[in-house]
């Protein structure tokens, strides 16, 4: 059986957003299991010595804009969220307690509402209760959910996640890993389907 492809992204990450809306296509085109893995990019940061875009000068004002342009040239929704950048830790965590109960397909349902809820509907997905709306018109238990995210267990799932990611080399979103070639980037999606059509070049 063919190697998954692994795709590391940010629930705050615009550039993760947008690859969010082609990465199962890729995989369906190729026959590949998509394997979805948030992890904080304040982690990578750190281990980077690096900012979010929009603490950066001249960087920000770029990324604005250029987000702008791909939701026109992909026909993506989007709506830069009202804060920006966000710590948002309940959608990741709901996704890893969502998979470790082996409901890897409404993991995946989930982390693609919870970006649209946010980066396309204005949500606050900052917000534990928001969050947890969104989890329920998913079709799960608002309540448990609420619990869930909270619990040191859960908690702690998502930071051993973001460690392991970071360990392997992951420093960005979206971060795609492909039989051990990695692709850092919304703008790498062309060359990751190039490398699953044709295999290694150079």
């Amino acid at each position: 059986m063919a190697n998954p492809i692994e795709f590391y992204f940010e629930f705050g990450s615009p550039y993760g957003y947008f690859s969010a809306q082609e990465i199962d296509a890729i995989g369906q085109e190729f026959g590949r299991e998509v394997v979805w893995k948030p992890f904080m990019l304040g982690s990578a940061f750190k281990a980077t010595q690096s900012m979010p875009l929009m603490n950066v000068p001249l960087k920000g004002p770029y990324c604005v804009h250029d987000w702008e342009r791909m939701s026109a040239y992909t026909g993506t929704a989007w709506k830069l969220p009202e804060k920006f950048p966000a710590a948002i830790l309940a959608a990741p965590r709901g996704f890893y307690w969502l998979k470790d109960q082996g409901q890897d397909e409404l993991a995946v349902t989930f982390a693609k509402a919870a970006y649209k809820a946010y980066f396309a509907e204005g949500r606050p997905l900052w917000e534990l209760e928001a969050t947890a709306d969104i989890a329920a018109e998913c079709g799960i238990e608002r309540d448990e959910f609420l619990q869930a995210v909270q619990t040191p267990e859960v908690k702690a799932r998502l930071i051993e996640e973001g460690q392991k990611a970071i360990e392997s080399g992951v420093f960005g979103s979206p971060f795609i890993r492909v039989d051990g070639e990695d692709f850092w980037g919304w703008d790498r999606l062309a060359m990751v389907r190039d490398w699953l059509k044709n295999g290694k070049w150079g």
